[in-house]
This record gives C-alpha cells, structure tokens and sequence, in this order.
C-alpha cells in the first residue's frame, strides 16, 4: 500500500497544527470532557483513575516508541531492497511486510502475549508490524521513483553510491515517505486502543470500561480524545512535509 502525498495547502496544515491540539488540551482539562458526555452515562458518573491526561500521555508513548522502531527498520529495508539488482527481495519484502495489515490485530497480540507476556511488550510487537507496511510501501515508491538521468549525472561527476543516496535519493523521496509514516502514525493511534486489553493503559482504558459496562459516555470519551490525538499527530507531521520542497 502506497500512501500519496498530501496536496492540501500549507496555509491549512498550519490551522490544524493549532486547532486540534488545542482542542484536545480543552478535553484534558478536568472535568471538560466528562461534562460533555455526562449525557450519555445517566446516572453514572464519569471519573477516571489514572486521569485523561496520563492516558493519553501513555497513549502518546506507546504510538511514538512503535514510530521510533518502525523507522528504525522500515527505512533501511527500504533502502536496502531498492538497491540494483535486487527486484526479488524487493518483492519478498513487499509481500512478508504486507502481511501486517492482513492479520488482524487482536490475533497479533494474543499470539505474541505468550511469549511476551501482558504490558507494553505485546502492543508495541502490533502496532510495529501494523505500522511498518505504509512506511515500508511508500519508502520503496519513493526511491524507485527518483529520475535514473538524475542519478546517472550524479555518477558522472563523480558521487558515490552513498552520497546520491543521502543526498539525491533521499530528499527527493522524502514527501512521499513522510505521507507513509502519517499514514503509520494515524493508523497505530487507532490500534494502540487495542493494547489496553492486554494491560498497556492509554486511551484504550476507558473504550474498553464502557464496552464491559455498556456505558456510551466512557466509550465515546475514549474514542474522542484518539481521534484528536491522531488527528493533531498528522497535522504536526504534516507541518513538516509542508516545509519539503523539491530537490533542484
């Protein structure tokens, strides 16, 4: 799966870098939230042991520690495939890495909690092998599609292979890069929720109360605060695409 480059102006990736982490430090505050939601919870009051704020701190945690490790293989493997003469282990690694989207994450986890045990372990072990298949994808798209001519001229004066890749193949790849790791970044907010099952905290805390206890509030507070969350992520990752401008 290729993720394009976002087309959206500057202008309004700059108004989301504001609004939603604005709007989600209003839904921190104590008692902002549970207010607003209290509707839906009649007759039960809506507290929270750890506070919202700690659960979304260690959400915060889980999705950037998963980003780090992501980064720290899928790059070099995209790198590393997209060298000449190896169209095979391209294809391979395009395939096995592919894989993690079409397991779902619930059978991820629960075949990694008896080797891993319960915790942060297991759920950091999905959300990198979920997260690993945009950046993977769009690391190879984007090496391939640099202009051979461009690399060729930078043969004949003289670079080495590793100074057209840092200093040719990289930057010219890196738009559609970083639309590949937004991408693994909205998508392992969304799957770190999972992770509260097996012990991991965060937002995923108050879903799975609400679920248990059949209480639409407690849901809806956790689900609201995510999607802010990933929602202000890709609007601060999108700030940093916006300042790429192409190589000359």
């Amino acid at each position: 799966m290729t993720t394009l480059p976002s087309s959206r102006p500057t202008g309004g990736v700059r108004w989301s870098v504001v609004v939603w982490p604005a709007l989600l430090a209003v839904c921190l505050l104590p008692g902002v939230l549970p207010r607003l939601v209290q509707p839906l919870s009649p007759g039960v009051p809506l507290t929270f042991d750890p506070p919202l704020w700690q659960l979304t701190l260690t959400h915060l945690g889980l999705v950037l520690l998963a980003l780090a490790a992501v980064l720290l293989i899928g790059v070099p493997l995209a790198v590393a495939v997209t060298r000449p003469g190896r169209e095979a282990p391209r294809h391979l690694t395009e395939l096995l890495v592919g894989l993690g989207q079409t397991v779902p994450t619930l059978a991820i986890l629960a075949l990694a909690v008896p080797a891993l045990g319960f915790g942060w372990a297991p759920t950091l072990l999905g959300l990198i092998v979920y997260g690993l298949v945009p950046v993977v994808s769009n690391g190879v798209a984007g090496l391939l599609a640099v202009d051979r001519g461009v690399l060729d001229a930078a043969r004949g004066m003289g670079m080495t292979d590793r100074q057209r890749l840092w200093r040719l193949e990289l930057p010219l790849a890196l738009p559609v890069l970083l639309a590949g790791i937004r991408t693994s970044t909205v998508y392992n907010v969304g799957t770190a929720t999972v992770g509260a099952a097996l012990g991991a905290g965060g937002l995923g805390v108050p879903i799975i109360n609400g679920l248990s206890q059949q209480n639409t509030g407690l849901v809806l507070v956790g689900a609201l605060l995510a999607a802010l969350l990933a929602l202000s992520l890709d609007a601060l990752l999108g700030l940093f695409a916006g300042r790429e401008e192409p190589v000359a």
